[in-house]
């Protein structure tokens, strides 16, 4: 099966993440831990915690269909050595939590080189933080992020997190998660068959299918290859809803979370309901 659901809100405690989901018709979902747009958080409360892993076995939610994401500050290949430590804390406490959640997965953005240093530095960076999180952290599976490339972010090319996973010692604890509008905006086709097939091929060949973890299911209102981020509703933006139909048809995409991160929340339960309607054909 497929985990369908949606990044939902977790405001007022983590818990109200898995109400939000259930109320949408979700089968997974996303989720924040602490708030996105500040470093430090005060830390989950036992209540908060048992309370989420209670309503999580109530709605019969699995951990293989919860992609918690990370901050949008970290940069764990910043070129300046405080700043990337102190954005390496703030990954290190993400894990934790979800580690406290009883979840499985955490889903970040590899990082950015600032126009300071080289892609491969950057990308260095980035593979030698991730080996110390792992050091100092117990289970958790840590899942790239592919970008759309716009500015100086990394992870735009299958051959940049090829790059990072290949530096990875445990490669039981790093995998991937493919955003569909950031996959087109990067230059990767999917609109037609044919174009879906070659994309997921090259996928495969470069980075390998057992590393997918999970997927950001957007549309896209940036056109092709602009190596802009902008997200649209299903149908609605410039990759269309053909290549919907051909993930929910594709078996090698079961048994991960596809999280919508379309821009009309209102719409979410129809956009699961219609989702699902595919993988019927």
């Amino acid at each position: 099966m497929k985990y369908v659901g949606a990044h939902v809100s977790a405001g007022g405690g983590v818990e109200n993440a898995v109400k939000n989901a259930v109320e949408i018709g979700a089968d997974g979902f996303a989720l924040f831990t602490k708030n996105q747009r500040q470093w430090v958080a005060k830390p989950l409360s036992e209540k908060s915690i048992n309370k989420f892993k209670e309503l999580i076995d109530e709605h019969g939610f699995s951990a293989e269909g919860i992609l918690p994401h990370d901050s949008y500050l970290i940069n764990l290949g910043h070129p300046e050595e405080e700043k990337r430590e102190k954005s390496y804390n703030a990954f290190v406490d993400e894990i934790r939590r979800v580690e406290q959640l009883g979840l499985k997965y955490l889903n970040f953005h590899p990082g950015s080189h600032l126009k300071k240093i080289t892609e491969e530095e950057c990308l260095d960076l980035i593979s030698e933080n991730i080996n110390r999180a792992i050091k100092d952290t117990e289970y958790a599976v840590l899942v790239l992020e592919t970008t759309a490339g716009q500015g100086s972010n990394l992870g735009y090319k299958f051959e940049h997190l090829a790059y990072i996973i290949d530096k990875v010692e445990d490669k039981s604890r790093i995998g991937v998660c493919i955003d569909t509008a950031h996959i087109f905006a990067a230059g990767y086709d999917i609109r037609t068959k044919e174009a879906y097939d070659k994309t997921m091929k090259e996928f495969d060949e470069i980075i390998g299918f057992k590393y997918l973890k999970g997927m950001h299911i957007n549309d896209s209102k940036a056109k092709f290859a602009s190596r802009v981020d902008r997200h649209h509703s299903l149908g609605k933006g410039e990759i269309g809803i053909d290549a919907f139909k051909f993930i929910m048809q594709d078996e090698r995409i079961d048994n991960i979370p596809l999280v919508l991160e379309t821009i009309e929340p209102e719409i979410w339960a129809e956009e699961i309901k219609l989702l699902k309607s595919f993988a019927d054909v």
